[in-house]
């Protein structure tokens, strides 16, 4: 299938390389040159914008960083609906919010091309290795379509409803992710402010009721890491975009107004004096 692939980043540059394997005829796009030498090396055709890598495609599949660059390489002068053929179908891996995938899967049906929202969890291993779980949104005819395709780049493919239903999960699993990291943080910071060895709590931790994907995937040498999404969840750290296997700036941005709608944390000033907790609640038991 000749498929057009646009966004070729830590994310997308394996996926795409993945359907290159499977035999698939790619044109890719990316506005970081060498990540489209990297794969025009490897047997794709390069196109020098979205348009461009479109109007070649049987498929066309996005994976980019937020909502916002998915509303311009969609509905952008230069963008793919721009260049597309009607019929075209379209699938996009970025994780952004559901109102604005259901806002361009609606411009994409009425230019008359279906398609779906299809985050990915696993991470840029996940993507390496071709295991991917795909959380899509579509209906069921165009799901069934467009699953043998995906399942070059993952392993568990789930239908989850219909447009923007991939997003709906996708952002329930980053917060529920981003309370555990922020868990974590929490403990392993207060064990290291009451004296107890990080490394001998996190064993203990990963052994008993507490353990879970944050805890026992992520070493605790991380705990900065998670301090600072922690802070940035508040409001009291500027974000910063590193991935790396942990929650990512659109992640902290779904727990962070998930915490102002529910009137928490960030509501509240100073910092707890008898745990030093990172999550300034009005008291600490």
């Amino acid at each position: 299938m000749k498929i057009a692939f646009i966004g070729l980043g830590n994310m997308g540059g394996p996926m795409a390389r993945n359907l290159l394997k499977a035999g698939h005829a790619l044109t890719v796009f990316d506005v970081v040159e060498r990540n489209v030498e990297a794969l025009t090396a490897l047997g794709a055709a390069g196109a020098g914008s979205a348009k461009l890598a479109a109007a070649a495609g049987e498929l066309v599949i996005t994976m980019l960083p937020s909502s916002p660059h998915v509303k311009s390489v969609y509905l952008g002068d230069d963008g793919v609906l721009a260049g597309v053929r009607r019929g075209v179908t379209l699938v996009d891996s970025s994780t952004i919010d559901p109102h604005s995938a259901r806002e361009v899967a609606a411009a994409a049906a009425a230019h008359g091309n279906p398609m779906a929202d299809a985050p990915v969890s696993g991470g840029t291993g996940g993507a390496e290795a071709g295991t991917l779980t795909f959380m899509v949104g579509a209906d069921p005819a165009l799901f069934d379509t467009i699953k043998p395709t995906l399942a070059h780049m993952g392993k568990n493919i789930v239908h989850c409803g219909g447009a923007g239903t991939g997003q709906v999960a996708k952002i329930c699993n980053n917060m529920l992710l981003g309370i555990s990291m922020v868990g974590v943080a929490e403990a392993m910071n207060l064990g290291a402010a009451l004296g107890i060895d990080p490394k001998v709590l996190a064993g203990i931790i990963n052994t008993s009721s507490g353990r879970c994907w944050s805890s026992d995937t992520v070493s605790y040498t991380h705990l900065d890491v998670y301090k600072r999404q922690a802070r940035y969840i508040q409001g009291l750290e500027p974000g910063r975009g590193g991935h790396a296997g942990h929650i990512g700036i659109d992640g902290a941005d779904h727990l962070k107004r998930t915490f102002l709608r529910q009137g928490g944390p960030e509501t509240r000033a100073g910092r707890c004096q008898r745990c030093t907790c990172l999550l300034y609640t009005s008291r600490c038991v």
